[in-house]
């Protein structure tokens, strides 16, 4: 019931007012509330967020020029390489500019083709549009990569030639722009991208750059790639095995107490090696060959004189005395062929093999003095040492005949290491310049609001309630007791210096009886009760 009779009281004191002093409060407040809303809104609106980044001079003016026409603000980075448009703009932007083709790259792929005409298009010009549609999607795959940001190519394709002896071979240039100033690690990934989308053309004929000049990838890099790839080999291997000592060492003696170095020298020369092995216990009888030879030899010799019956022909010659020999010979060979059980080894090695390790791990002696105690003697840390140094022998795969290296040492850690230092905080004088924007927002809107408060509100409810000016004031005539508005009470309260309730003494003016008010009056101050009845007494018509 409370509540109800103060929006009762309310109520009738707003209807007191009358219609021009309602319509007044009532322009007031709208006012005030839009006036703050506005100043708010603007004040406290978001930053524009990024339609596009990482364009080309060409892009952003052809961007900038669409949007334009479309009637979308816009606003452009400082490096003029980003465009930004308002907040909830970026879809309905974003499609004008896809119906547009925009942004689109410097250098185009295949849609050439699409603008070429059937009727006058001569075979140089057809060549020079495949030769740049060849490096327009060359261009865009490079960009695709991790860490490119910008790509160009140039391609040499000669023509074949109908009376050329000899053929000259193709060749490419790649320029690229990286997010980092570092050497780019994927440049033999380029090169042979590029080679193997041109045919006939060789990696050894790829070059690429980056925009500072620096030559990323040229032909020698044939040559010289193995002892390149040696040395990559040889640091992964390093990295491998120091990862496996931190791994072991790290829940013994704890992250920061150990500094371990490993230097892998590898070799990873070609070898092929064939062996032929023969089993002579295990053999098969092949094949048997028998010779077999027999003769038999005789020799007969006489002696006798010469006559003539020799040289007569039909006679016989006389036997006389000689020399008789007979020889007889037999020989026989055999041979057996037998075939041997026999094995072919054949080694191929293309990979790598350790060479030799060099170990270096330094601990921090007040680890080893924390895990053996205090007093702990030198035989006791070189005991632990010890214990140290097979688990990293063991972690690492050392081995002494290989000529592998290992040093431990112990040594006290510096304490300011950087390492150690714990990150620092944030200063508030950081934060507070970092929330600056926000700051100097908020303290413009409500200054905004103190100035059209203190200016534009306060002088309008003056007008609304008037309030006399002090006890000496002339005192405005009371209204007949009719029910109208009687400042007599505001007159009252002025005179004795006390701040007046305006939706109080309205609702009580209104609820109240002139003779009840004017007993208050005489109850605050006779004088004034006697000035107040005196200035009724002029006002009052003559009978």
């Amino acid at each position: 019931m409370a509540a109800l009779e103060q929006f009762d009281r309310l109520f009738s004191g707003l209807l007191s007012l009358g219609p021009r002093r309602l319509a007044l409060l009532a322009i007031v407040g709208l006012t005030v509330f839009a006036a703050v809303g506005l100043s708010g809104m603007y004040l406290s609106r978001p930053s524009k967020e990024t339609l596009y980044a990482g364009l080309e001079t060409q892009d952003v003016t052809r961007i900038g020029a669409a949007l334009n026409a479309a009637g979308v603000e816009y606003d452009i980075s400082p490096d003029g390489k980003a465009v930004m448009v308002q907040v909830g703009q970026t879809a309905r932007a974003r499609m004008l500019l896809a119906e547009k083709g925009l942004p689109r790259s410097a250098s185009a792929g295949f849609e050439l083709f699409d603008n070429l005409g059937s009727l006058g298009l001569t075979s140089f010009m057809q060549e020079v549009t495949r030769v740049r549609a060849l490096e327009g999607e060359i261009a865009r795959t490079i960009q695709l990569m991790s860490g490119v940001k910008a790509a160009r190519v140039h391609l040499v394709l000669p023509d074949p030639g109908s009376f050329r002896s000899a053929r000259q071979q193709p060749s490419a240039s790649v320029v690229i722009r990286t997010a980092t100033g570092d050497s780019f690690g994927s440049a033999r990934g380029i090169r042979h991208l590029v080679a193997a989308a041109i045919p006939g053309l060789r990696i050894d004929r790829v070059t690429v750059l980056n925009t500072d000049g620096a030559l990323l990838a040229s032909g020698d890099d044939i040559v010289s790639g193995a002892p390149r790839k040696m040395v990559d080999l040889e640091n992964t291997i390093g990295a491998e095995i120091q990862d496996k000592i931190r791994k072991t060492l790290a829940p013994f003696l704890g992250v920061g107490n150990f500094q371990v170095s490993v230097t892998a020298r590898l070799n990873a020369d070609k070898k092929q090696i064939k062996e032929v092995l023969f089993d002579p216990d295990s053999r098969v009888e092949r094949s048997v060959r028998v010779v077999k030879e027999n003769g038999a030899t005789k020799n007969k010799s006489a002696q006798s004189g010469v006559s003539v019956e020799q040289e007569l022909p039909e006679t016989e010659a006389v036997g006389g005395d000689g020399d008789e020999s007979s020889e007889s010979r037999e020989r026989r060979e055999e041979l057996t062929n037998y075939e041997v059980n026999s094995k072919t080894v054949s080694t191929q090695t293309n990979g790598y093999l350790i060479e030799n390790l060099a170990i270096a791990l330094v601990i921090n002696q007040k680890r080893i003095a924390e895990l053996l105690g205090k007093g702990a003697s030198a035989d006791q840390v070189n005991t632990q040492l010890d214990e140290i140094r097979e688990l990293v022998g063991s972690a690492a795969g050392f081995d002494k005949k290989r000529g592998d290296s290992l040093k431990v040492t112990s040594v006290d850690f510096f304490e300011t290491s950087s390492m150690l230092e714990p990150v620092p905080e944030v200063a508030m004088s950081a934060q507070l310049l970092k929330h600056s924007g926000s700051v100097i927002s908020a303290l413009t809107v409500l200054v905004a609001t103190f100035i059209l408060v203190w200016f534009g509100l306060r002088p309008a409810t003056r007008v609304l309630v008037p309030v006399g000016t002090g006890a000496g004031s002339n005192v405005p005539a009371l209204n007949p007791p009719n029910g109208g508005v009687q400042p007599e009470m505001a007159a009252a309260h002025d005179g004795l210096g006390a701040e007046p309730n305006l939706v109080e003494d309205l609702t009580d003016q209104v609820r109240q009886k002139p003779q009840k008010r004017l007993q208050q009056i005489v109850e605050l101050d006779e004088q004034q009760a006697v000035t107040v009845m005196k200035q009724w007494a002029r006002s009052a018509p003559a009978s």
